[in-house]
């Protein structure tokens, strides 16, 4: 199977970057392929514009637009890796989301308000957090991002199944990231089983 990792940070020494290179290797591992979408490295535009909204649904989509959902269109599985920042998406990942995944493309909800137009694929939301897991589950904020990106978000992917892999306390210790990194890499072995 061909996966396809989106990872949304500045830096390429991050611990984001790391994630998403222990994911890759995990895959790797029981033979699947990997491609790496690097919005950064990639200079990928975020902005959505008067351009986009005019290409919505219409086969006029945009040149950038079209080569990631190309990308999408030859994976088998998905992956994005980006840190938890302000209790949400980092703008460029937000922006990739918006722009790539439009109505007419991804979705209908005239036609079928529950359905993707884009194929069942399992995907994985790998994010690193700073915060503790009892205070994400304490607060409620798991439950919510879950709410909003698994149930919503991921749910127009036409991805399934879905999950999302909190990496709560990403800023810790040696050990704590090193123990972050393995389950990422065990991520990457079991998301899509070997046939």
């Amino acid at each position: 199977m061909h996966i396809l990792t989106v990872l949304d940070h500045p830096n390429p020494k991050s611990f984001s970057a790391a994630v998403a290179n222990s994911f890759m290797e995990g895959a790797r591992s029981v033979g699947h392929s990997v491609e790496l979408a690097d919005l950064h490295a990639e200079a990928f535009d975020p902005r959505w514009t008067m351009a986009d909204v005019e290409a919505d649904g219409d086969a006029g989509a945009m040149e950038d637009v079209v080569q990631e959902q190309v990308r999408i269109a030859r994976a088998d599985a998905l992956c994005l890796v980006f840190p938890l920042y302000w209790w949400g998406m980092p703008s460029m990942i937000k922006g990739w989301i918006d722009r790539v995944w439009n109505w007419g493309w991804a979705y209908d909800q005239l036609d079928d308000p529950e359905g993707s137009l884009q194929r069942q694929r399992p995907g994985v939301l790998l994010v690193p957090a700073g915060a503790r897991s009892d205070e994400m589950e304490e607060k409620g904020y798991r439950q919510a991002l879950e709410t909003a990106w698994i149930d919503g978000t991921f749910g127009y992917f036409g991805v399934t199944p879905r999950k999302l892999e909190l990496l709560c306390g990403s800023d810790g210790s040696k050990e704590r990231r090193d123990d972050l990194l393995r389950r990422s890499f065990q991520t990457g072995r079991d998301l899509c089983p070997v046939l």
